[in-house]
């Protein structure tokens, strides 16, 4: 395993939830990120996936220092970036760029390619100097697989996976060592989609780059990952290889994403043993005690209620199926790798 280039350490991201107008006083607060922890490693791929409301976006965005964290750390090569601030994160923000969700929203419809790819030049100005910047865009461009011509031409003038493209030339801008992307494909075509992630994969081999890719397509996510964390309500539940997460699933929130995968055979289709999990996602602002997946698992028991499960690696499980899993009752579903 090669270098941690980015450790989390116990990460955590409340909103405070007020009351009154006059004198406003905190009741309460939004627990978006909740105690998080995990390692991306040089050159590697962590794919996050979950539920809608889960805080994959909101982990994102701490991560950049977008949003301040309530507490814990991020460590880029060793040094803690969640205080830092002015200067010292300007210059940490060089090396991890983000690619964001949407291409339509990302890209300042009033500025031309040249000048949205141009603009980190701007603020980092020891990367290219002055006289070098368009040729540096025009390269980019070329690059990400637009004609070098376009750098005259506006966002309306391209299609969502041509800006897609656009929104990763500008995250290349400034060489970067780690990308975050915040679900990238999920706005494109299926076919677009498969064009923008063979171009991270060959981007990733060229720069030596590390991602933490975010998504919602399980498959999609198991194509370009080295590693999966699975989160729900603000915690990470599981975490591994692609092969120990798709094949040898542990938690029950896992093996009910894995369940609901859409299957191209129609004959799978008939056989498969789905899980259909009952109730609604708990709110984040008054999650449950305990298991935050409890008020939805068929596995929950008094212990689940009291006991918050640690994500670590359960002792009774071995081979594959020995990789970090919080739950108190941690077991491979015998059908999981048939229905991944």
């Amino acid at each position: 395993m090669a270098e941690p280039i980015l450790e989390v350490r116990d990460l955590v991201k409340h909103y405070p939830l007020s009351q009154g107008i006059l004198f406003k006083k905190q009741v309460g607060a939004v627990k978006a990120v909740d105690g998080i922890s995990f390692t991306l490693h040089k050159g590697e791929t962590l794919g996050i996936v979950g539920e809608s409301g889960c805080g994959k976006s909101t982990l994102a965005k701490v991560l950049m220092n977008l949003e301040r964290a309530t507490a814990g750390q991020v460590l880029f090569k060793g040094e803690d970036i969640s205080r830092l601030s002015g200067a010292a994160l300007k210059a940490v923000r060089r090396n991890i760029q983000m690619v964001f969700q949407d291409p339509y929203t990302s890209l300042n419809p009033r500025m031309t390619v040249g000048d949205i790819i141009g603009e980190p030049y701007e603020i980092h100005p020891e990367v290219a100097p002055k006289g070098d910047r368009r040729k540096a865009v025009q390269d980019l461009l070329d690059v990400v697989g637009l004609n070098p011509e376009y750098i005259n031409r506006y966002p309306h003038q391209f299609s969502g996976g041509q800006r897609q493209r656009i929104g990763i030339a500008r995250g290349l801008a400034l060489k970067p060592e780690v990308i975050i992307c915040d679900e990238p494909v999920s706005a494109l075509d299926v076919s677009v989609q498969a064009q923008v992630i063979n171009l991270l994969e060959q981007l990733q081999s060229d720069f030596e780059l590390s991602y933490m890719f975010i998504a919602h397509d399980l498959s999609i996510v198991r194509h370009i990952s080295d590693r999966v964390g699975v989160m729900y309500l603000g915690k990470m539940v599981e975490i591994g290889t692609d092969e120990e997460i798709y094949e040898h699933a542990t938690h029950p929130y896992t093996q009910a994403l894995l369940s609901a995968v859409p299957v191209p055979d129609p004959t799978g289709r008939e056989t498969r043993d789905r899980i259909v999990l009952s109730g609604d996602i708990p709110s984040p602002a008054n999650p449950p005690s305990g298991c935050r997946f409890r008020t939805r698992c068929w596995k929950a028991e008094e212990r689940c209620a009291t006991e918050a499960p640690l994500l670590a690696v359960p002792q009774v499980l071995s081979g594959p199926a020995a990789h970090d899993s919080a739950c108190h009752f941690a077991q491979v579903r015998e059908s999981a790798a048939s229905a991944a």
